[in-house]
């Protein structure tokens, strides 16, 4: 199996925006943990595509706690001879053998799921698996080191701010045990302060990530687009379970792959940075788009019908969590490449290609 014809062409577009940032892992060695989910199959599909098209000789160890199944999953990737798996699990996982020269960190557990179930479980992963990769890095001496942390480090977003920016100093309630997810995360940012500021490692940026959507996206957990696109895949009716006032904003899956590339290889260290899209959209509108996408995807079926479960409450204001990302966007030149209509097209065709 080869890479699907809506990724491959996703992928050629990155790399011609990116051409210039490719000879900086020349000969390089990369470890990678999250190897395996939403963000890591996207970086494998960008860092191995490049690695061949600039003969990079470059060499990615990918950690993960069951290759096997990846392996069933994307056989191009997980047998790409440029990739060496790494069994194991993020808190405690035995050293790769040789260099590594650049760190991507981006392995995180599903926040509502082990939250609910273990919230000290969902705290240990962040922080213990951040402590044990600052050991990786410092050991090798590894150049460069990006870990994807989440904009949930920055609490609830006050509806009366429309984006929230990095310098934002609010944060979540840490006696409230469904933050485990957000207080970890904001733990690991500390711990990786620490360790530039004392000189263990030279350089190391934050990635503080929001909502996306793309290929490989599960569409049967708790990211709203994702249900919408299942029900319009299924012919709907695409269902909203809430008032559908909330805003959020969704940034392509191959934008962020190109924008975390360009974090790890350009950004300034001990600085954390926004990815996201800065376009906001209500849940309810949100819906209303997929709707009007899949209309285009499927012309001879009807129209989604939009349900919405619970009528706004008035006087009450609508929650956000939108990204300001000027940072991102004027020191290393990162722009958004691909509208959230044509993410949400490209999203379907590629989940319905293979239903």
């Amino acid at each position: 199996m080869s890479t699907h014809p809506i990724i491959a062409e996703d992928i050629r577009g990155v790399l011609s925006r990116t051409q210039a940032l490719w000879p900086d892992l020349k000969g390089a060695s990369v470890f990678i943990t999250g190897a395996t989910g939403f963000f890591g199959i996207w970086l494998l599909e960008t860092l191995l595509a490049a690695n061949r098209e600039f003969s990079l000789g470059c060499r990615v160890i990918a950690l993960s706690r069951d290759p096997g199944r990846f392996a069933a999953k994307a056989p191009h990737l997980a047998h790409d001879q440029a990739v060496t798996w790494l069994t194991g699990d993020v808190r405690d996982f035995a050293f790769p053998a040789g260099p590594v020269t650049h760190v991507i960190h981006a392995a995180t557990e599903s926040a509502t799921n082990l939250n609910a179930r273990d919230p000290q479980a969902m705290f240990d992963v962040c922080v213990e698996g951040t402590r044990r990769v600052l050991a990786l890095a410092s050991e090798r001496k590894s150049h460069r080191l990006l870990f994807t942390r989440s904009g949930a480090v920055y609490g609830q977003q006050p509806p009366e701010l429309s984006h929230v920016p990095e310098h934002f100093r609010g944060g979540p309630d840490p006696l409230d045990p469904k933050n485990a997810y957000a207080e970890g995360k904001r733990a690991a940012e500390f711990l990786c302060g620490l360790a530039t500021a004392d000189g263990r490692l030279s350089h190391a940026a934050i990635a503080r990530c929001f909502a996306f959507v793309g290929p490989h996206l599960p569409l049967d957990v708790h990211f709203a687009i994702g249900n919408f696109i299942r029900d319009a895949i299924n012919g709907g009716p695409i269902r909203v379970n809430g008032d559908g006032t909330p805003f959020r904003s969704y940034l392509y899956a191959a934008d962020l792959a190109e924008w975390l590339v360009t974090i790890l290889l350009r950004s300034t260290s001990r600085k954390a940075y926004n990815v996201g899209s800065e376009e906001a959209v209500s849940i309810r509108a949100l819906a209303e788009r997929v709707a009007a996408v899949a209309e285009q995807v499927w012309p001879a079926r009807p129209r989604c019908d939009v349900t919405v479960s619970h009528s706004p409450q008035p006087g009450v204001q609508p929650s956000r969590y939108v990204p300001f990302c000027a940072l991102a966007r004027e020191e290393l030149g990162l722009r958004v490449a691909t509208s959230l209509d044509t993410a949400i097209q490209r999203t379907c065709l590629w989940h319905n290609s293979r239903s």
